[in-house]
């Protein structure tokens, strides 16, 4: 049979608090973003690895504190009015402005303006302040300040909901028996699981078939 065309289509996350698996690996943040209103100097740093579920958390902090939400790298100086003004704040993925003297800057006067506002900022990174390299003195020793929320590395059951609702994202159900081979024999982080999703998809969209146990046969054997 030939193989069907590809398109990647665009999908929207789920990011409601329903959709949110609390597990003994996330359950310390989880309750550390809904204590928001009294976060110390009214700010938080939420870290962890790459789709440990930060984003996720950071949306359920907006949805709550009605939060403006941006990411490190976009921000500008054309946006700065608007955050400022925003009731609360959340900025994605800090590490990445690390050295980029101007968008350093630019975070500096937004946590100076949240500060003297008292409005809540959410800081989120892959880990902590001292390991991004901030090259402006006085927005290291702020963030250096900061309290930190941490996302811990994956359990058993964090990583099934986690590998089920990337699925789902995608429009996809997966089967128990391809969670059940994929799982034990799939590196423990979200990261993995979200490679697999992908290449799941990717590869039963190719065969115009539903995700099945031989698409994750493949996929894992291409890996191993």
């Amino acid at each position: 049979m030939a193989e069907q065309m590809q398109f990647d289509l665009p999908y929207r996350a789920a990011m409601g608090r329903e959709d949110f698996f609390l597990s003994p690996c996330n359950a310390v943040a989880v309750t550390g973003i809904d204590a928001w209103p009294h976060w110390p100097m009214a700010k938080m740093i939420l870290i962890g690895p790459e789709g440990a579920g930060k984003t996720h958390l950071a949306h359920m902090f907006c949805a709550q504190a009605e939060a403006t939400i941006c990411a490190a790298r976009d921000l500008s100086e054309a946006q700065l009015p608007n955050l400022m003004e925003a009731p609360a704040i959340a900025i994605e993925d800090c590490q990445e402005i690390a050295g980029d003297t101007k968008r350093e800057e630019l975070l500096f006067h937004l946590h100076n303006s949240a500060a003297a506002r008292h409005a809540p900022l959410l800081l989120t990174a892959r880990d902590k302040p001292e390991t991004w390299g901030i090259s402006l003195p006085d927005l290291d020793s702020r963030l250096r300040q900061s309290d930190l929320l941490r996302l811990e590395a994956p359990d058993d059951a964090a990583l099934m909901a986690v590998t089920v609702k990337l699925a789902q994202d995608r429009g996809l159900s997966l089967p128990a028996s391809v969670l059940h081979y994929a799982l034990p024999r799939m590196e423990r982080s979200f990261t993995a699981a979200m490679a697999f999703v992908i290449a799941l998809d990717k590869s039963a969209l190719s065969e115009g078939k539903s995700p099945s146990l031989s698409h994750a046969r493949a996929i894992l054997n291409d890996v191993d």
